[in-house]
């Protein structure tokens, strides 16, 4: 059960952008299976998929992410010590989990079942009781939205990262705003999270200039000579800054190809925080 259990939680965690749901929501599944009948289930893998599935798209529906504090922004994942290969290969990027937040859950179930677990249409209509017109009506509108972003996960390690956070942390540390500037696209997108517990300066900056002297004042504001680490989270590089033990804040990078930096996703919010600890 431990090795459905692990790829249950990636099915839900890629449709819910919560680990911690997922995994009340796989529990809740695997408890509900034990005490079916089991007699007319002829495949306890599939049958389990299925109704994890289904209930992720129902919690989607029914829990909108309307925080008090700043822009709802998923629960990002360490894969440092992942015991299941499963769960890394299998998850997506951040930014693509972002951006699934556009879709409504049952495109983000079909965009998922046919990129990440290729699904063939039949397959997603027996598991969602759509029909397959539907299935590709679906994928379509989904893909749409999601047109410049690939979902396999780019093949990046941490050392790969390093060298454009090494950059970052000294142009913070230096609140050098020119020096931030460089490093950023002019459309360069910033999000902060601060939950339901902490207050951010701002939800969202868009803009070079702007993100750069947001970022340089957080930084001598809150930041200061906090030490940091260097990660990364669903594929992508992050640096963690603490203080008393605990990750106070994260800031996981989107990085194009000529190396700079597109979107940054700042995460304060300590429920999402607690498990990358």
């Amino acid at each position: 059960m431990q090795e459905n259990y692990n790829r249950l939680l990636t099915y839900a965690y890629n449709i819910t952008g919560s680990y911690e749901d997922s995994q009340d929501l796989v529990q809740d599944v695997i408890e509900k299976y034990i005490s079916l009948d089991k007699s007319e289930i002829r495949n306890e893998t599939n049958f389990l998929i299925k109704s994890t599935i289904n209930h992720a798209i129902n919690f989607k529906n029914r829990h909108s992410k309307k925080m008090v504090y700043g822009e709802w922004l998923p629960e990002p994942l360490s894969f440092e010590n992942a015991e299941n290969k499963l769960i890394k290969e299998q998850t997506t990027r951040y930014t693509l989990l972002v951006l699934l937040e556009k879709l409504n859950a049952k495109e983000r179930a079909v965009y998922i079942l046919k990129e990440a677990f290729d699904y063939s249409h039949q397959e997603i209509a027996e598991t969602l009781d759509i029909s397959v017109e539907n299935s590709r009506k679906l994928l379509s509108r989904a893909s749409k939205q999601l047109q410049h972003v690939k979902y396999t996960p780019d093949n990046i390690s941490l050392s790969s990262g390093t060298d454009i956070l090494q950059k970052y942390q000294l142009a913070l540390s230096e609140g050098n705003i020119p020096d931030i500037e460089k490093l950023l696209i002019d459309e360069i997108r910033l999000s902060a999270d601060g939950g339901k517990r902490v207050r951010v300066i701002k939800a969202v900056e868009v803009g070079k200039s702007a993100t750069a002297q947001l970022l340089a004042y957080v930084q001598q504001q809150f930041l200061g000579k906090k030490p940091h680490t260097f990660h990364l989270f669903n594929h992508q590089p992050a640096i963690c800054f603490w203080q008393d033990g605990r990750i106070y804040n994260c800031h996981i990078l989107d990085i194009d190809a000529e190396g700079m930096i597109r979107e940054i996703y700042s995460i304060v919010d300590p429920e999402k925080l607690k498990r990358l600890q």
